[in-house]
């Protein structure tokens, strides 16, 4: 591990130092915030309610992702630096996200308790070694000033550097007990994720950095999110749960592709430019059939109560006024209503 710790010496790069990243355009805009107090994720379970984030539009393009449409007004603002392009065709960081971060957190009366923190709603924390040293930073001010845990997810396999930045200035005993990592993926196919996420790592590499984690004593969970329609739900979910190693995981968070703005339109021109015909199609009619779209739910959900260890399964739902009853019923099962 020692070999890889020079990459963490010093401060972190300025936020706006760089004018392309992972092939974007960046801007740095000015914040007062980084931490959320009070977040809808806690809804989710995967934090206590707060939560931070380091920019507001992510250096990867996937096809299902909500943000463009979540924080679509903050798009004027890069035009004002020249800065062209639809929001997920271009970066925007925080500028001094730690330095933020630290101000935010400074004098608050909750610190001393056992609370969860999760990144990032918005953006990968470890898109690459730039972004991995901001978040050591921002996770080196929380470990230090709180008695937080740490929940980090991304779709990058750099999480393990981000592990070592943290054990080289703060401990392993310390980032072991208090970060819990957790990589991102709706399929083990590296061909299929290619068509809906556009610059990611390979899937096979992502698996490979979480069992890296795994096997050198850090905390994971598991996010099998988005999954599409499957033409064999329980052998997806079998390979799946075999694929993140469940049994090593402390919860495994599960969803179906939900419709956010364009996700449904953005992902089914993916898998057709990438010639799966068969997936494209499923899609497409659960997208347009609520009563399919909740059938595809409801199996996915089964198969995934049959394939995850007893107690682990975290399965996000947004439910309708007429679904509800029957998901909150599956909530002993591990059904999370939204």
């Amino acid at each position: 591990m020692s070999s890889q710790l020079e990459i963490f010496r010093g401060s972190a790069p300025a936020p706006a130092s760089r004018q392309v990243m992972n092939g974007k355009q960046v801007f740095g805009r000015v914040a007062k915030t980084v931490i959320n107090f009070e977040s809808n994720f806690a809804h989710k379970l995967l934090c206590d309610g707060p939560t931070f984030s380091a920019g507001d539009a992510c250096v990867y393009s996937c096809a299902f992702c909500y943000v463009p449409d979540l924080v679509r007004k903050l798009r004027a603002i890069p035009a004002f630096g020249h800065i062209e392009g639809r929001h997920e065709e271009i970066v925007i960081r925080r500028e001094n996200a730690a330095g933020i971060a630290r101000k935010q957190l400074a004098g608050r009366k909750d610190l001393q308790e056992r609370r969860t923190i999760y990144a990032s709603p918005l953006v990968d924390v470890a898109g690459n070694m730039e972004l991995v040293r901001e978040t050591v930073e921002i996770c080196r001010v929380i470990l230090e000033l709180t008695k937080w845990d740490i929940r980090l997810l991304s779709k990058s396999n750099l999480l393990p550097k981000v592990a070592e930045g943290l054990v080289a200035g703060t401990g392993k005993e310390e980032v072991q007990g208090r970060v819990i990592f957790g990589v991102s993926t709706g399929t083990l196919d590296d061909g299929l994720a290619k068509a809906f996420e556009q610059g990611t790592p390979l899937v096979s590499k992502r698996i490979q950095s979480l069992h890296w984690l795994q096997d050198n004593g850090f905390r994971t969970y598991g996010m099998v999110c988005p999954s599409l329609p499957q033409r064999d739900y329980p052998k997806f979910a079998r390979e799946m749960a075999a694929g993140i190693r469940a049994d090593r995981c402390e919860h495994v968070w599960a969803e179906v592709i939900n419709l956010r703005g364009e996700s449904f339109s953005r992902t089914i021109k993916g898998l057709r430019g990438a010639n799966l015909s068969w997936e494209a199609q499923a899609l497409e009619k659960v997208s347009r059939d609520k009563l399919a779209w909740e059938e595809y739910a409801r199996t996915t959900f089964w198969a995934q109560v049959g394939a995850v260890p007893a107690g682990k399964l975290r399965f996000l739902q947004y439910v309708t006024p007429a679904s509800r009853a029957w998901w909150e019923g599956m909530a002993p099962r591990g059904a999370v209503v939204l």
